[in-house]
Order: C-alpha cells, then sequence, then structure tokens
C-alpha cells in the first residue's frame, strides 16, 4: 500500500514539474519550423509586366561619337553631324552646349548672325598696342562695311583655350628633347590653374593624346614628355583632329581665345587631309594657328612655307628660328602676344545662312598699325 501511495506522489510531481516548465518556455525562445517561416514570409512580389517598346531615336539624339585618334578625310565624313559638326564661329558657343535632340539648337543656327574675331595691333615697330577703342577700327565683311560692332574689348586677360602639337617624327629626333623643354617652360608660364585650359597631341603617322584638357600644368609637362619620336609626318591630319575633335567641342558661355601652337619641320608626307582642308578646319573651329619651324636653317624651305601659310590664314604668326635656343624665346613671344589681343563681335551688313566663307578685313584707321586676325569665317547653313 506504501509503495502505491508513493508511486502516486512521484507520478503527481512528475506531471507537476512538465506542466511549470512548459509554461515558463516562451514562443521566442523555441526553434521556427520551416513550415511557420515559409507561411509567416510575405508573399512573394507579382512579377513585372514586360518593358514597353521605346521608339528608335534618330541621330540626332544620339549620343556624341568618341573622340578618334585619327581625322577622318572630308570624302569619308559620316553625315551624322555629331562627329564633324559645322556651325558658324558665332553660333558655336551656344550651339554647343545645347542638347543634341534640342530644337533650340537649329533656332540658334538660323537666327544667329554675330560674327566673333580676336586679333591683334602692332605698330611699324612690330610692337603690340593694347590701347585703342572700337571708334579705331573699320570692318569689312564680304566686301561690305559690317551693318553694326556689337562689342569691343581689349582682352588682356581673355581665357585661353590651347592646344599644343608636338612633331615627334623621326625628322626631329636630333633636337627633340630640347623642343619637349621649351614647350614645357612655355606651358608653365602660360596656363593659369582654374582659368585657361590646354591638351598635349604629338604626331607623327597619327596623332596622339598625351595630355587631354586641363588646367594642371604638371600634367601637361608630363605629357609632353612622354612623347617619343619616330615614323613618318602626317601635319595636316594632327592639325585637322585637334581642331575637329577638341577645340571645335569646347563649350563655353563667355569669349574665350583659341590657339594651337603647332612646333614642326613642316614636311608632311603621311595625311590623308591636305593642308588647305586642315586650315578650313581650324577657321570652322574659330582656332588661331602659331607655327614653330624646326628646321633651324632659316632658309625657307618649303616646310616654312607650309607653316607660313598655316599661321597667316588663321590670323597667328610663323616663327623661324636660326639657333635651337630662340625655340624658347619664340615660345614667349606667343606668350606675349596671347596677352595682347582684342575681341570684336559684328553684325554682317548682307548676312545669309548659305554655309558661304565671307571675307573679313579688320582695318585700323590710324596709320602706321598693322592688324593680325583670321582671314575669314563660314556662314551657318539652312
Amino acid at each position: 500500500m506504501k509503495c502505491r501511495f508513493w508511486g502516486l506522489i512521484f507520478a503527481t510531481l512528475f506531471l507537476l514539474a512538465a506542466a511549470f516548465l512548459g509554461q515558463s518556455q516562451s514562443p521566442q525562445d523555441l526553434p521556427t519550423a520551416p513550415s511557420a517561416t515559409k507561411q509567416q514570409a510575405p508573399p512573394p512580389p507579382p512579377a513585372p509586366p514586360p518593358p514597353v517598346a521605346q521608339p528608335t531615336p534618330n541621330a540626332e539624339a544620339q549620343p556624341a561619337a568618341s573622340v578618334k585618334t585619327a581625322p577622318i578625310p572630308p570624302s569619308e565624313k559620316p553625315a551624322d553631324t555629331s562627329v564633324t559638326p559645322t556651325p558658324p564661329p558665332a553660333a558655336h558657343a551656344n550651339a554647343a552646349s545645347s542638347a543634341p535632340g534640342d530644337e533650340t539648337l537649329s533656332t540658334i543656327r538660323r537666327t544667329v548672325n554675330e560674327v566673333n574675331v580676336v586679333f591683334t595691333v602692332t605698330d611699324k615697330h612690330g610692337r603690340y598696342v593694347r590701347d585703342l577703342k572700337k571708334e579705331d577700327f573699320r570692318i569689312i565683311d564680304d566686301a561690305k562695311p559690317a551693318a553694326e560692332i556689337r562689342s569691343f574689348r581689349a582682352e588682356t586677360d581673355l581665357p585661353l583655350v590651347l592646344g599644343l602639337l608636338i612633331d615627334a617624327s623621326n625628322s626631329v629626333r636630333d633636337r627633340f628633347k630640347f623642343e619637349q623643354e621649351a614647350a614645357v617652360e612655355f606651358l608653365n608660364q602660360t596656363i593659369r590653374r582654374s582659368y585657361d585650359s590646354a591638351f598635349v597631341v604629338g604626331f607623327d603617322v597619327t596623332p596622339e593624346v598625351t595630355q587631354d584638357f586641363t588646367d594642371d600644368t604638371e600634367a601637361l609637362s608630363i605629357g609632353v614628355r612622354m612623347l617619343r619620336p619616330g615614323g613618318g609626318t602626317a601635319l595636316y591630319d594632327a592639325l585637322y583632329f585637334a581642331c575637329r575633335d577638341k577645340l571645335l567641342r569646347v563649350q563655353r558661355n563667355t569669349p574665350v581665345r583659341k590657339s594651337v601652337i603647332l612646333l614642326s619641320d613642316g614636311d608632311d608626307n603621311q595625311s590623308h587631309v591636305t593642308r588647305e582642308e586642315a586650315i578650313e578646319m581650324a577657321q570652322r573651329a574659330e582656332v588661331v594657328v602659331y607655327t614653330i619651324s624646326t628646321n633651324l636653317s632659316g632658309s625657307g624651305s618649303h616646310g616654312d612655307r607650309v607653316l607660313e601659310r598655316i599661321a597667316d590664314a588663321t590670323g597667328g604668326r610663323a616663327y623661324v628660328p636660326f639657333q635651337l635656343t630662340e625655340v624658347a624665346n619664340d615660345f614667349a613671344n606667343i606668350q606675349e602676344e596671347l596677352r595682347s589681343q582684342y575681341a570684336i563681335s559684328y553684325k554682317p551688313a548682307d548676312f545669309q545662312p548659305d554655309g558661304r566663307y565671307r571675307t573679313i578685313q579688320i582695318l585700323a584707321l590710324s596709320k602706321g598699325l598693322h592688324v593680325r586676325s583670321r582671314h575669314g569665317w563660314f556662314a551657318p547653313s539652312q
């Protein structure tokens, strides 16, 4: 009887203890069954609807073509104007800042009839004259006096956008190192941080950008020192490329001076474009080209005459040093001229958007003064 009694006592205590433990363990302390997890998870989101087909954009809405390392000859240029744009000189700065598909772009091309020209004035001794007014000049556009002078500024401090083109062909190997150092010194003295911008192109058979647009003179110096001579000479291709693919695409809301410093012997034996085609592209891009001959003969060689033609047609100046040490002096003279220029804006008397080349003459009314500027511009076309 006692055994049975104690058996009942132990059984009762065991059941009470099991019940107490079951109540003290919360649901959070229990492992969740996989099936429970599946039930508590939110339902998967509905499958997205198939994408609606968009119409294919036209050619003008496509992104601009990437910059190439060699110019395209005019006979092979694609029809897409985003690759070889030819806006009028006055309209380029505003047109470039518009989106390719923006309808205001065509409006600007149709209505802008203002021409901007940067020029220099020297006296009979070749010294720069910096204190003239707009009343001291007369402008002849396409054999007719300009209808109106819109603005005139003595731009001794106008922002500079510069391309440095260095001949890296075999023909300049023996003096290449000195020319590099002279170019580096020129950049250090000319380019101002947060104000000016420059790029470096070396060329033999093809142009090579060793430093793109920057205001960092140290980076520009590295770009110059990277160049190594070798190969043939494609001078016209290099100038065409620098003007079309670099300077023609410059987007600025304020006037700038766009210039190229071309260091070469002028002997071209590899280009796909002609000299006159390269000059035309420089004129379309409103670029003034300064040339420094590396012939060092001073005898008026064929190459020197080529460089003189390029400089004269774009409103620049050709330098022909007699000694290697004079190359640095020529760079210094170019630097002085870049800080001694005028900028004038005028309305032509007989503006026609016909895409035709129009001549420009800027005449100083005082005797003994000589004006140097580009010889003409290309009107926009409808």
